[in-house]
């Protein structure tokens, strides 16, 4: 049996009880004696246990068995849960975690056995017993072998009413039973029982069947195929056995599968299951010496092509993502769906019937209001799916408070990560991406934001550090802060380094802001960590997460007060396929700016236009906003006379404005965002394409990288 169409599941089944783990563990440490975070605990890590038996992984199996021996022994009140054991047991999650990235990318656990890990588990229940807590159940802090050992036990033989024997045999089967006979195969009948406890009997059983098929093939099934994988069945099941295989090497495959109790067998004749007068006569059952040959290389192949099919599928990469979709939206896709059908239907009637009368054609009253019904149903066909692909950016952020703490007990500083907005939905494709940025950014306040204890009392402030997570949505934007309560960065260090590799002159560096000098921290390999370290740098790998945020279209700002802390503010936009934009024209080009990033438009007199270090400037109820004049930036062709008034299209980014010049305004549209792909990856001011009604194709502005 093949179970690899389940590895998708097991995958998205196994990073949810890792990260319930996680979570709980965590929660552990603060509230030891909560019963309620415990048994959620041993649950989680008995079903990881069993699920990584399911599919095969002896090693994950392994690992998750002994961490269940000692959420066992805590539950029960035999271990007192310390600092200590909550380290060993984040060491054993992640290794897990690496199991199921090897998982991810080649089907297969990998060969780390992580033995390591396990010698601690083991050492530290027997450092409790020794001192003084109460001894774990020796067969429970056991190695995983041993108990596989124990759960592999079988009779040597079949007890007088063993189920196989009373198996009911089709006539489809009878003809089977005598030809595997004749051809001097062995036949073996055996019944497997699996333990009462066991949650997936079905997927037990499919592995029992997988260790058989490698020695020979399945005749009969007690129950059905189809019955045993609908688990109606209890909690055994029986077969008949074509091989030319001693049992005792089968009998040892089977019992390797996990929560397997015993296995009854003996060896079957056709006569006991088919009725003397249906037997074939003496000289019916003489068979070639050829044929016979034939048979026995058939279940050769058959053994054979079992084992490279299960070869070939642990070789394949799993690339398949999933995203759970609440019922709901499902539903109110698929009536969206049928309404478009039927706005469909509608206008190929109202074409062919106008067409016919040569009449008034797509002129017609009717046919506007179709294609204003049609209109509306795209729309909310859009919205809809666009929901179906939201997701809460909780899933990416879940794993930082267990970092924080990580990096809390390694570096020696108190500090406490503090979340909120988690519910925040994003699309899938930027959660997805958007992981690695934050980490480097929460690792970069807690390793040079938060200071050490003794600076933190010089400076009067609490002995704990406090790291900030905040996400909220703004318009087509949501917005990720990252602020902690540390020391802040210091321009005027990060001017001396900037004038030390000749990216500004002395003098120069005298009339930088603030903000312009925080800015050469996201410059490549600009660095003002004062020793390399493994956690993270200020400056070192900043460029990476400002170009990863960019990629995704949104942006990251900096402010930091020296001595009082910073805050990093990411932007992005809520999803990367279909935007509401406003079409401009600059001169016979067509172009879309993303409509979430207008703040308004704005006709503006030649003469208000001002002059501050020799950059144009215009003032705007209070605001002073800079002009950029976008055909020039665009290196279009030069008007031949200058209009007394110009269109400005006055847009935002964070606490930023300017002032786009354009021709005209063409209106508001809604655009399928298209990516260029490598094609003008030099040009930052183009993010993407799109095709328009006419088959024209407009060019995206970016208004990130131009404000």
């Amino acid at each position: 049996m093949d179970i690899s169409q389940y590895l998708d599941i097991f995958i998205d089944e196994t990073a949810e009880h890792i990260q319930s783990l996680s979570d709980n563990i965590m929660a552990l440490e603060q509230e030891p004696e909560n019963a309620d975070t415990i048994n959620e605990i041993f649950r989680a890590a008995h079903s990881l246990k069993g699920m990584a038996g399911t599919m095969g992984f002896k090693r994950m199996q392994h690992l998750t068995h002994d961490m269940e021996n000692v959420f066992q022994e805590i539950r029960n009140g035999n271990v007192k849960v310390n600092s200590d054991m909550i380290d060993i047991l984040f060491e054993c999650l992640s290794a897990v975690e690496e199991y199921l990235e090897t998982v991810k990318s080649t089907s297969d656990e990998g060969t780390n056995d992580n033995e390591v890990l396990i010698k601690k588990l083991n050492n530290y229940l027997e450092q409790a017993e020794e001192g003084g807590a109460d001894a774990p159940a020796k067969e429970e802090a056991a190695p995983a072998e041993e108990a596989a050992a124990d759960e592999g036990k079988a009779d040597d033989g079949a007890s007088g009413d063993a189920p196989f024997k009373s198996i009911e045999v089709e006539e489809s089967n009878k003809s089977k039973l005598t030809e595997a006979a004749e051809s001097g195969l062995k036949l073996y009948g055996c019944t497997v029982y699996i333990q009462s406890d066991c949650l997936l009997k079905a997927a037990r059983a499919f592995l029992v069947f997988k260790a058989i098929e490698d020695f020979g093939e399945i005749l009969v099934f007690s129950p059905s195929s189809q019955d045993i994988e609908d688990e109606r069945f209890d909690l055994h099941f029986s077969l008949i056995i074509a091989t030319q295989s001693e049992f005792e090497p089968i009998k040892d495959a089977i019992c390797a599968v996990s929560e397997i109790e015993k296995v009854e067998f003996d060896t079957v004749t056709p006569a006991d299951y088919i009725a003397e007068e249906e037997l074939p006569k003496e000289e019916e059952k003489k068979v070639p010496v050829k044929a016979e040959a034939k048979a026995a290389k058939k279940a050769g192949d058959q053994s054979k092509s079992n084992q490279n099919k299960a070869k070939k599928t642990s070789n394949k990469p799993v690339t398949a993502r999933t995203v759970r979709v609440d019922i709901e939206k499902l539903d109110a896709l698929m009536n969206q769906v049928s309404e478009l059908i039927i706005a469909k239907n509608s206008l190929v009637s109202i074409s062919t019937t106008e067409g016919n009368n040569g009449s008034q054609g797509f002129e017609s009253q009717s046919f506007h209001e179709q294609i204003e019904y049609l209109e509306r149903i795209t729309t909310n066909l859009h919205e809809s799916v666009m929901k179906v692909r939201m997701v809460p950016i909780e899933t990416t952020v879940n794993k930082f408070p267990r970092m924080i703490r990580d990096l809390s007990r390694k570096l020696d500083k108190p500090m406490n990560l503090i979340m909120s907005g988690e519910e925040t939905e994003l699309d899938r494709t930027v959660v997805d991406q958007i992981g690695d940025p934050l980490q480097h950014l929460l690792r970069n306040s807690a390793d040079h934001g938060i200071e050490d204890v003794e600076l933190r009392k010089q400076r009067g402030k609490p002995e704990e550090g406090k790291i900030e997570l905040n996400a909220y949505q703004e318009g087509n934007n949501v917005i990720i802060v990252v602020k902690d309560d540390g020391g802040g960065i210091d321009t005027e260090s990060v001017k001396k380094k900037a004038i030390e590799r000749g990216l500004v002159t002395e003098d120069a560096a005298e009339d930088l802001t603030d903000k312009e000098i925080i800015d050469f921290l996201f410059m490549p390999s600009f660095s003002m960590a004062k020793k390399i370290t493994d956690i993270s740098g200020r400056g070192v790998g900043l460029d990476v997460v400002k170009s990863n945020i960019e990629a995704l279209g949104g942006d990251v700002e900096v402010k930091s007060e020296y001595g009082i802390g910073s805050k990093f503010t990411v932007r992005l936009p809520l999803t990367l396929a279909i935007i509401q934009a406003l079409m401009v024209e600059i001169r016979d080009e067509k172009y879309a700016i993303a409509l979430g990033s207008i703040q308004n438009i704005e006709n503006i007199s030649v003469s208000d236009i001002k002059y501050v270090q020799a950059k144009e400037v215009i003032h705007l109820r209070g605001l002073v906003i800079p002009l950029i004049r976008l055909d020039e930036l665009l290196d279009s062709e030069p008007k031949e006379s200058e209009d007394n008034y110009l269109t400005v299209v006055v847009v935002k980014k964070g606490d930023n404005y300017a002032g786009l010049v354009v021709d005209n305004l063409m209106g508001q549209q809604e655009i399928v965002i298209k990516s260029l792909g490598k094609t003008i990856d030099n040009n930052k001011i183009i993010n993407g394409a799109t095709i328009l009604g006419d088959g024209e194709v407009a060019l995206i502005i970016d208004v990130n990288a131009l404000v």
